[in-house]
């Protein structure tokens, strides 16, 4: 989760081919939080942050602007699309050692971005439909608005998360996440026999759709079981699923984890909506999140972030009202995403029994007859794969080993497997155990080994090297990183003799047994 804290937080998009003209600055602004400040402000930051990007094309015009240390504030930046930025502007705190880690932050505005295309397609193919941009400003407001309090907890159990308002405080990724990945999927370790019936079900669904080409997602609890889609979409369709779709996520509503403290009530949430544009001139701009089908069906913005806008049907499909229903019917209009690699719309169907969650993806131009045929298609999956999937769910279940399925008796550790993109950690309720000081040092352990990562990009060699890091914490614990091959290990030994060697030690048992010997370094 984030902490509570007095330092400022302003997150802003802004496209650097618009408001060139004296007159026409504020066009470029496509996303302000919080934008109940003055444009006065607004346009201050968002023209030191062009300024900033500007300069450093000087000198690295190959490799764009990532982070910007000041005395007071650090400057975080992501091209989303060219010439189409987001910049993150984090006040400093007073504690010696950082709360935040600028590759954790960049990584929330890379996740905004993917999540948001994979529903509207890109910012800048908005941007040349309707110059003018409102239409832009308003899905974008919405979209992030309805992202920072959706629910990201990555495990059903991950009880550090809360509702929090302090106002219309922003509150972030800090130390506190310091063993979590974003951008990565959480695997279910299954038996061949399991692996087995996955397959066999994966193979059903996919006949089901007859000759029409389709792509499956399965997931159980909120872990990724099967996937045939691409490294890509898999993240964004895996991430979307633990936001909304998932057992968990249709149980947790609108009470979950958000990056918007929240208040005790709706009134309260309904509130802080309503201040984040307080004047009549940021709606003029920005435009209302408050818009229903039935006002202007040029205007109408799908809300797939939304809360409690999901859920499960008689027949086991979820439903949801957020596109709209088809045109003079009352039938609730299929979900479409866009795919990644391909750019093709897809129809995006969801089933769930029981702990397991089934998405099948069918290709819009495959489905003529529009929501008749969505329907077909899905009766054919009942007809086809019920038996097959209720199979899976018992043997999944029987194989589960609950919430601490993957804790490991005297460690608190990160796996992540970059060239995969898929992460192991320990439960988030063993995390919560260890002490702040442990939590700060790893925080600072994983931006050195950003920095070193960097460097070896930058490098003209353009290899992999192998890295090992080791820091004595204030307690007195070893917090540890070992980097090789792709593969990235990190761990919190509290519990460690007073030597680097056990701690070392402690380490290769570690990989030797869980990892294959991937980290050990004989």
């Amino acid at each position: 989760m984030g902490v509570s804290s007095n330092e400022s937080i302003e997150l802003c998009i802004f496209d650097l081919r618009r408001g060139q003209h004296e007159g026409q600055e504020l066009d470029k602004i496509l996303f302000f939080f919080p934008a109940g400040l003055p444009f006065s402000k607004q346009l201050s930051v968002i023209g030191l942050s062009e300024g900033l990007i500007t300069f450093t094309r000087i000198f690295s015009p190959e490799a764009a602007c990532e982070v910007i240390e000041a005395e007071r504030h650090s400057h975080v930046f992501y091209e989303a699309e060219p010439d189409i930025w987001m910049v993150m502007v984090v006040e400093k705190s007073n504690d010696s050692e950082p709360i935040w880690r600028d590759d954790a932050l960049r990584k929330v505005l890379k996740e905004i971005h993917l999540l948001f295309v994979m529903f509207h397609g890109s910012v800048r193919a908005m941007l040349e439909k309707e110059p003018g941009g409102e239409l832009t400003r308003r899905h974008l407001y919405s979209f992030i608005m309805d992202y920072l309090r959706a629910c990201k907890t990555r495990s059903p159990w991950d009880n550090c998360c809360c509702d929090f308002l302090v106002g219309k405080k922003l509150v972030l990724p800090s130390f506190r996440e310091c063993l979590k990945e974003r951008g990565t999927v959480q695997m279910l370790t299954i038996g061949r026999e399991a692996a087995i019936e996955v397959q066999s079900l994966v193979r059903v669904l996919e006949s089901s759709a007859g000759n029409t080409p389709c792509y499956s997602l399965i997931l159980f609890q909120d872990l990724l079981v099967s996937t045939t889609l691409s490294p890509d979409d898999t993240i964004n369709l895996f991430t979307y699923a633990v936001l909304r779709l998932t057992p968990h996520a249709l149980s947790s509503g609108a009470s979950s984890w958000s990056y918007l403290r929240k208040g005790s009530t709706a009134s309260n949430v309904a509130t802080e909506s309503n201040m984040a544009y307080p004047s009549s001139i940021s709606e003029n701009l920005y435009g209302s999140s408050d818009i229903t089908p039935g006002e202007d069906n040029h205007y109408h913005v799908v809300r797939p972030l939304q809360s409690d806008k999901w859920s499960k049907g008689k027949d086991g499909y979820l439903v949801t009202d957020l596109w709209g229903a088809e045109v003079g019917t009352w039938v609730f209009a299929t979900p479409t995403v866009l795919l990644q690699q391909t750019g093709e719309k897809m129809y995006l169907c969801v089933y769930q029994h029981r702990s397991l969650t089934l998405m099948l993806l069918i290709p819009v131009s495959s489905i003529p007859n529009g929501e008749q045929g969505v329907s077909a298609v899905k009766q054919k999956v009942l007809e086809n794969a019920s038996l097959k999937i209720l199979k899976v769910e018992e043997k999944l279940s029987k194989g589960w080993g609950g919430e601490n399925a993957y804790h490991v008796s005297g460690y608190r550790y990160l796996l992540v497997d970059g060239d995969r993109n898929v992460s192991r950690a320990s439960p988030a309720t063993k995390v919560t155990t260890l002490t702040k000081e442990s939590l700060l040092a790893m925080n600072r352990l994983r931006q050195e080994v950003e920095l070193e990562k960097n460097r070896a990009k930058l490098d003209s060699s353009n290899c992999e090297k192998d890295l090992e890091m080791c820091i004595r914490a204030k307690n007195n614990a070893w917090v540890i990183s070992r980097v090789t091959r792709g593969k990235e290990l990190y761990m919190v030994l509290e519990k460690a003799n007073e030597t680097v060697l056990y701690a070392s030690d402690a380490v290769e048992k570690f990989s030797d047994r869980y990892c294959n010997g991937t980290f050990s370094l004989d």
